[in-house]
């Protein structure tokens, strides 16, 4: 193994926690309808540090919070830059940056012209998305990335089933993403029927959203399902801990989501609903990144030797 920095790697692991924290944080701002509490940007109220009561709050603090990630994020760059000879990890670092930086661009143009649903959703993606490229970082400096010894066969299919998974999370949390912003949170008032129907009338729009949503929900757990079963026929003990808790996660999303509905959207489980998805599509994006990296494609097969023509 050669190339280890391990301050370098645990400053990745740093920024990617307090990404995860930042998604809490925002989650808290739509949660407590706080998005216009600071009605001008870059500035709050003209100044740098406003009054923190009410709304601006969670507002400010959420811009302090994002400036904080993006410096760290800065950091990270330049960091990378300097001491890393892989030119991958060093694009992937100045893109990390990029996406911080625009990041903040989408947050305050949500402000400036008033919480848009298209800029809106946009920035909740573009969170995940950033969120994913930290792990990535963060993983790609990890001494399991950089240790070279051969990898195990990919018997099982885990590979499949892990950026499978990752794929069906994205969309879920991209459906979230819509659903929040576009008021269909409490579309459907009860659960876990829908209007004390199992399919409720989709004439709505805002129905129809947030019904996707819950399909979605089904839809995740049956990959993470598969994950998990696929972990554990594989025998690959690494993977068995990080599926479990994953699957954990899932369940303990869907009863949030429950808690979300039937309390009118209390902001402690809404919120905690949002930062829950997220961690659940970092888990689940370090499954597919360690699957890519460790086992071996089943596809993958030796070239037999030229076999000599007979004369």
């Amino acid at each position: 193994m050669t190339g280890f920095h391990p301050w370098r790697h645990r400053f990745g692991v740093l920024t990617a926690v307090c990404t995860l924290a930042l998604i809490f944080i925002g989650g808290l701002v739509t949660s407590t309808g706080s998005g216009l509490a600071v009605p001008d940007w870059p500035l709050s109220y003209g100044m740098l540090m406003p009054p923190m009561v009410g709304g601006v709050f969670f507002e400010h603090g959420h811009r302090m919070a994002a400036s904080f990630v993006g410096f760290l994020t800065l950091v990270l760059a330049i960091w990378t830059w300097r001491s890393e000879s892989r030119p991958g990890v060093r694009r992937l670092a100045w893109l990390a940056l990029a996406a911080v930086i625009a990041q903040g661009v989408l947050g305050g143009l949500t402000v400036l012209f008033l919480l848009p649903t298209p800029i809106s959703v946009t920035h909740a993606c573009l969170a995940q998305t950033f969120l994913c490229l930290t792990v990535g970082l963060a993983y790609g400096t990890s001494r399991e990335w950089l240790r070279d010894t051969p990898r195990a066969a990919d018997s099982a299919g885990l590979r499949t089933a892990a950026f499978t998974a990752a794929a069906v999370v994205y969309t879920q949390l991209i459906l979230g993403a819509l659903m929040r912003h576009t008021g269909a949170g409490l579309a459907i008032p009860d659960f876990p029927l829908a209007f004390g129907r199992l399919l409720p009338p989709l004439d709505d729009g805002r129905v129809a959203i947030h019904f996707a949503h819950r399909l979605g929900a089904l839809a995740v757990l049956a990959a993470m399902a598969r994950l998990w079963w696929t972990c554990a026929a594989s025998r690959q003990r690494r993977f068995v801990a990080l599926a479990s808790a994953l699957l954990a996660l899932v369940l303990l999303q869907i009863t949030l989501g429950a808690f979300t509905v039937l309390s009118g959207k209390a902001v402690l489980p809404t919120t905690a609903h949002v930062a829950t998805g997220a961690a659940i599509l970092a888990g689940t994006f370090l499954t597919a990144l360690r699957a890519w990296r460790t086992l071996e494609p089943t596809h993958a097969q030796a070239v037999p030797a030229a076999v000599p023509a007979r004369s």
